[in-house]
């Protein structure tokens, strides 16, 4: 039976149930939290891991089994944090490598130019955070996360996306590919990642419900890759709003793309990106479980099949974990 690694071992596939495909635990500076700890916890960090557990349960309560945390290196992991927020709750944690850099490379890489992509540094990172575990942790991560955003696909961000296609080619974990939606850049990556080897149904376009243009939208599904629609409860001036959002689901469902479609929220519970309450006070619909209980009632409110909810929260993640190679 194929199976996945979580933080807590290994999951069977048909086990994994109602899956977020993409949240975040913890994003905090790792410098900032070695050589400052008073200014990258904002409360002691005991109290900390028990929020983010609490948090993390309601979100278990809901009937969600298992969640992809899409944290990259310069993202702000900290496996320890996560292990010990896993060890208080009983959901599984599936973990990502990767690296969240638009442009930016430090000179530990963009000084060691490759010959090629399999000896590039960055995809023996992945690999081996995939095949060996990330850091000394123990856990294997099982995704690998990038992104492009508003400086477009530049010479270091194609570095990236082809490193991460080339991990995914040896080892057959998914990518997650952070996106500026209304720049349209999603086929020309899907370009860039097939051309590396990655397979494209493996590939998820996220923040791209962002976006509600069904034809941009239809030719990422079409390529074979899932749409990422990933911010409920994010819902930032010049993106699509909540009922928007809907709407492009529900359209989407009809039209027979629930088995491309991902749902979460990139909802973040823990981090030092900010002022404490901040993220809260601008967007109070992004929480955790902003989909249980609110865009899963309003789906089936506009006629969307239980068949389809089900395909969008259970299989078609689970599908994409299929035949990792560690």
């Amino acid at each position: 039976m194929s199976t996945v690694d979580t933080v807590l071992g290994s999951v069977p596939l048909d086990q994994l149930g109602p899956t977020l495909i993409h949240e975040h635990l913890i994003m905090i500076s790792a410098e900032f939290q070695k050589f400052y700890p008073e200014l990258a916890w904002s409360m002691p960090r005991e109290e900390v891991v028990n929020t983010v557990a609490a948090a993390l349960q309601e979100v278990r309560d809901r009937g969600i089994t298992t969640i992809l945390d899409c944290t990259a290196f310069f993202h702000g992991r900290d496996m320890d944090f996560v292990k010990e927020v896993n060890d208080r709750v009983d959901i599984n944690i599936i973990v990502s490598s990767g690296i969240y850099a638009f442009d930016y490379l430090p000179y530990h890489l963009s000084y060691r130019v490759p010959k090629t992509v399999e000896d590039d540094i960055l995809t023996r990172m992945f690999v081996r955070d995939i095949t060996i575990g990330v850091g000394d942790s123990g856990v294997k991560a099982q995704s690998i996360k990038v992104a492009t955003d508003l400086p477009g696909i530049t010479d270091n961000n194609e570095r990236i996306l082809r490193a991460a296609a080339c991990a995914s080619a040896q080892t057959g974990a998914p990518i997650t590919v952070h996106t500026h939606p209304a720049d349209q850049l999603g086929p020309r990556i899907q370009k860039i990642l097939a051309e590396q080897g990655a397979d494209l149904s493996k590939v998820v376009v996220a923040h791209s419900g962002d976006s509600t243009d069904l034809d941009y939208l239809r030719s990422l599904m079409d390529a074979g890759s899932m749409a990422g629609f990933d911010r409920f409860g994010l819902y930032m001036p010049g993106t699509s709003t909540m009922q928007e959002r809907l709407d492009t689901v529900a359209t989407l469902c009809k039209q027979g793309y629930a088995d491309r479609i991902g749902l979460s929220h990139d909802a973040v519970l823990y981090s030092d990106w900010g002022p404490p309450g901040m993220a809260a006070k601008r967007f109070p619909t992004w929480v955790p479980t902003h989909i249980s209980d609110v865009i899963v009632p309003a789906l089936r409110e506009r006629g969307v099949a239980e068949a389809d909810i089900d395909t969008m929260t259970v299989s078609a993640p689970g599908a994409l974990f299929a035949g990792i190679r560690r």
